[in-house]
């Protein structure tokens, strides 16, 4: 039997969790993020975080709460357009910001996890993103070199786990999750219901325990909605 990684205060987790952090976080736009430690972490009051994340949320919700309380440094993110208060933070120079093609910012975090320092790809080839960047032409195409990120700390949003830190995510919260379990040095997962060690299928498993120091349990979510689209019939 491998140890029990739950922890039951959210505070407690991210006790940890030191002034000047790279922190990755999962979700994409509202979808899977792990409110619970974002709300905790804004109480704690932890500052000048460099946060990588697919965007930061949106004013009164998610990542968009850390922006607001000023506790965030830098944004290492490829969508930024729900968030007025990013908006106004980088315009006057008050945070710091990355903008990474999407795809990139994922295989960059997929690097990091794997141990792969850095990688190629023809992605912002001739664009502003390529300035000051290695570039290096394969079979007469040009690429440039990207560097794997690796957190301090990653926080992700799991459907269940088991109490050895198995994770299995849902839908959407698949897209940055399973990578950012990878990506962080202390990995913390929370997630909306924990099980016995074997309760849970081995093939569904989307993380293995291996990557995953925390789990905390986060009970109930709000699950809110970025933007609600309707149509006419």
């Amino acid at each position: 039997m491998g140890k029990n990684k739950v922890i039951t205060s959210v505070e407690e987790v991210v006790s940890q969790i030191h002034d000047g952090a790279t922190i990755i976080v999962g979700g994409f736009g509202l979808c899977g993020i792990p409110e619970k430690m974002i709300l905790a972490l804004r109480d704690k009051g932890t500052k000048d975080l460099t946060i990588v994340s697919n965007n930061c949320g949106v004013d009164d919700w998610g990542l968009g709460l850390l922006l607001a309380n000023k506790q965030i440094k830098k944004m290492v993110s490829s969508y930024v357009g729900e968030n007025k208060i990013f908006e106004k933070q980088f315009l006057s120079g008050e945070l710091e910001v990355e903008l990474v093609p999407q795809g990139t910012l994922a295989e960059r975090i997929r690097a990091g996890g794997a141990g792969i320092p850095g990688f190629y790809t023809a992605t912002g080839v001739g664009t502003p993103i390529a300035e000051g960047k290695e570039h290096k032409v394969f079979n007469g195409r040009t690429y440039l070199l990207e560097e794997g990120i690796v957190g301090d700390f990653a926080f992700v949003k799991a459907w269940k786990a088991d109490k050895q830190g198995n994770l299995i995510f849902r839908k959407t919260a698949r897209n940055f999750n399973p990578l950012a379990a990878m990506a962080g040095k202390i990995t913390i997962a929370e997630v909306e219901e924990v099980v016995e060690v074997g309760q849970l299928d081995a093939d569904a498993i989307h993380t293995s325990s291996i990557y995953v120091q925390h789990v905390v349990h986060g009970e109930t979510y709000e699950k809110r909605i970025e933007r609600r689209m309707t149509t006419g019939v």
